[in-house]
């Protein structure tokens, strides 16, 4: 075979970017271009929401990928949708295909938030359960009732880990997202706070979350690096009192009244895509 008539080689692969532990996550929320969307024939928007349907479609089937898809309450964009996926090239992938899904110029993307789920620093460790138990329980170390609490204590941070690094979304029909930092000033600094001065102060926010338990699915991921604040915050409920509500409460947290900022607030649907069309008017 001459070097002419040699096959050519088919572009390798970018190498893939996983990290350590934890998926990346992506909210990306898109304006309707109506102008550019009515300019087109009947049978051209048929197709473009074929292609967004198939886009979808392929997404969902991806291993260990989640997509959600809503319609934001609120001018201030029409869609929204909510990435999760190990591989940064793969989020990258389908977030320039998720634009482009309706046709060049019809979806224009008015806001993106890029985070990582993320295990917490302040969890209760096996030694600080036991000791609560010796306090509260007067549960002598080595027992078999410690022992037992022990491994309902394990059971329940097995849980809680999986669900914090690698969670399994819910079709709750409202979501809430904002993004939010811990304050760096002069007199209030979050991070000149000691380990245990700020684990206390989380372990008091994590007792006014609890509250919500059931009426709330809340998923904490981390942007440090990644984005313009330091953690994203996505709030499922069945309605918006709730969403409200925990918001509410918990700006009286010291962790918050002190250390809280906090960006923009959108409030979406969570829609099925044939639902989600004819709400913006497809």
């Amino acid at each position: 075979m001459t070097p002419s008539s040699a096959p050519t080689a088919l572009p390798a692969s970018p190498p893939p970017v996983i990290p350590t532990e934890g998926w990346h996550v992506l909210h990306l929320f898109y304006h309707l271009e109506r102008a550019q969307w009515d300019a087109f024939a009947p049978d051209e928007r048929n197709r473009a929401k074929k292609k967004l349907t198939q886009l979808v479609a392929e997404i969902r089937a991806t291993p260990q990928t989640q997509l959600l898809a809503f319609s934001v309450v609120s001018p201030k964009a029409d869609f929204a949708f909510m990435l999760v996926t190990p591989d940064l090239q793969v989020a990258n992938a389908f977030e320039k295909k998720l634009t482009l899904g309706l046709g060049p110029d019809v979806l224009s993307p008015v806001y993106s938030y890029l985070s990582m789920t993320e295990w917490t620093e302040y969890f209760t460790t096996e030694a600080e359960y036991a000791a609560k138990m010796e306090r509260e329980k007067s549960l002598a170390p080595g027992t078999p009732e410690m022992e037992a609490e022990l491994v309902t204590y394990r059971a329940h941070m097995a849980k809680y880990h999986q669900d914090r690094l690698y969670p399994n979304l819910p079709d709750w029909p409202v979501m809430c997202f904002y993004p939010m930092s811990k304050r760096r000033g002069e007199v209030n600094n979050w991070y000149a706070q000691d380990h245990h001065q700020r684990k206390t102060l989380m372990a008091g926010h994590a007792t006014t979350g609890r509250k919500y338990s059931g009426k709330i699915r809340q998923l904490i991921t981390g942007s440090t690096g990644l984005d313009e604040h330091e953690w994203g915050v996505t709030l499922f409920a069945h309605n918006t009192f709730d969403i409200k509500a925990i918001v509410y409460e918990m700006r009286f947290d010291e962790v918050t009244t002190r250390f809280g900022e906090f960006g923009d607030f959108f409030i979406t649907l969570q829609l099925p895509l044939d639902d989600l069309f004819r709400r913006v008017g497809l």
